[in-house]
């Protein structure tokens, strides 16, 4: 696969995974190994931080293969995001960070002008800012003039696994964005990343359609595929849809004729 480049990093693999609601960390280990994943996101709430000496979940993360992206998951308010990522930063684990503001604790959708105020105070302290977003052109475009070096918007809500729901919204963000587009949150299979993919998206990130499956390693293989397979169509070009048959046969030469 082509390579995948985000601000300074360059990467193989397009498919971003992540560390929560599996059913054990050597399921988890197993599953990163099985998506080919380069790049595996981490809430910094989930690290152990004031005693390394403790078990971890960076025990179970082979640092030296994989980059860790932290993420500001479960925070409300667009200081409560910046305090973390501080927070995570100064543990060492990135000056990048997976930005994510929620503005509601049911549907878990984010608070888009807490979330650009955020990214706004941390690229101006040197973060490498991704944030996730909803399918909203306009908010995706004010989060690229605030310096944001990916958009993630979703493709359905967090861990619904309904799949991507507003397929124009994100043809129209990919074609007038300047910087990586990345669907997060929503996939529930291999198919529905392929789908992301030949959109045109950049990237896909996930966790629940790989942790929650009854077989979470088959599963990140299949989502692996699903994302090569669906930058493949994309880049060669599907056919142009049509409402009658073409046939695929010549007609010229056929007995009778």
């Amino acid at each position: 696969m082509d390579l995948f480049t985000i601000a300074d990093k360059t990467f193989s693999s397009r498919l971003i995974v992540g560390t929560g609601k599996y059913s054990s960390p050597p399921v988890m280990v197993q599953a990163h190994e099985a998506s080919g994943a380069e790049m595996i996101t981490v809430a910094v709430r989930r690290v152990n931080i004031s005693d390394r000496s403790k078990e971890s979940l960076l025990d179970f993360i082979d640092t030296s293969k994989y980059f860790l992206l932290p993420n500001t998951a479960g925070c409300y308010t667009a200081d409560e995001a910046v305090r973390t990522a501080r927070l995570g930063r100064e543990a060492g684990l990135s000056n990048w960070v997976k930005l994510e503001v929620i503005g509601d604790e049911r549907t878990l959708f984010p608070d888009n002008e807490q979330l650009v105020e955020a990214t706004r105070t941390l690229v101006r302290e040197g973060f490498v800012v991704l944030p996730y977003t909803s399918d909203d052109p306009v908010v995706c475009r004010k989060l690229e003039d605030a310096g944001a070096a990916a958009i993630m918007p979703l493709g359905a809500p967090i861990g619904s696994g309904l799949g991507i729901q507003n397929v124009n919204n994100l043809r129209i963000i990919r074609e007038f964005a300047r910087v990586p587009m990345i669907v997060d949150a929503g996939v529930g299979t291999a198919s529905d990343a392929a789908i992301a993919m030949e959109l045109g998206a950049d990237g896909v990130l996930m966790n629940t359609a790989i942790a929650a499956a009854e077989d979470s390693v088959k599963m990140a293989r299949a989502m692996r595929l699903g994302v090569e397979s669906g930058r493949l169509a994309y880049e060669a070009g599907r056919m142009p849809r049509k409402l009658y048959a073409t046939a695929s046969s010549p007609l010229a030469g056929v007995v009778g004729t």
